[in-house]
């Protein structure tokens, strides 16, 4: 498996250990990681910080050019507010997880010129399938449902 796809899915594991949602991702830039997270909404009472957006914000201020050159990696496909944030700052491409338990934005991305490779990784899918089934109304509050 992809290196950055297993850092996400390590965080994903650190989320659920802390009593959270296991959604973990990573930016990279040039074969480095800038920044990784993971859904962070339960540990900090936090309306916004999803796995994406908690990524994001760790990997700090960055340029223009280098969101440009950088990947998004996430274990589970971007919700509207996620792919906004993808879009906003322009990155390329966005790796996902899986999108079996969740479809977000995909099409949005895609029809903005963003490439998009879902990769229906067993681990993610068994994550979230777990966490739902165990947690489904922490998981609709995530989600807005």
């Amino acid at each position: 498996m992809d290196k950055f796809m297993q850092a996400a899915i390590e965080e994903a594991r650190q989320g659920l250990v802390e009593g959270g949602i296991p959604i973990g991702s990573v930016l990279v830039h040039n074969g480095e990681i800038l920044g990784r997270g993971h859904n962070r909404r339960v540990q900090k009472g936090s309306a916004i910080l999803h796995g994406e957006m908690d990524a994001l914000e760790n990997a700090g201020r960055q340029s223009a050019k280098v969101y440009r050159e950088s990947m998004l990696y996430t274990t589970l496909s971007p919700c509207s507010m996620c792919s906004g944030a993808i879009l906003l700052y322009g990155i390329p491409r966005v790796i996902i997880g899986e999108n079996s338990t969740f479809m977000g934005e995909e099409d949005l991305l895609r029809s903005r010129g963003v490439q998009v490779e879902v990769l229906q990784n067993e681990e993610c899918i068994n994550l979230m399938r777990k966490f739902i089934a165990e947690r489904t109304e922490l998981w609709n509050e995530d989600i807005g449902a």
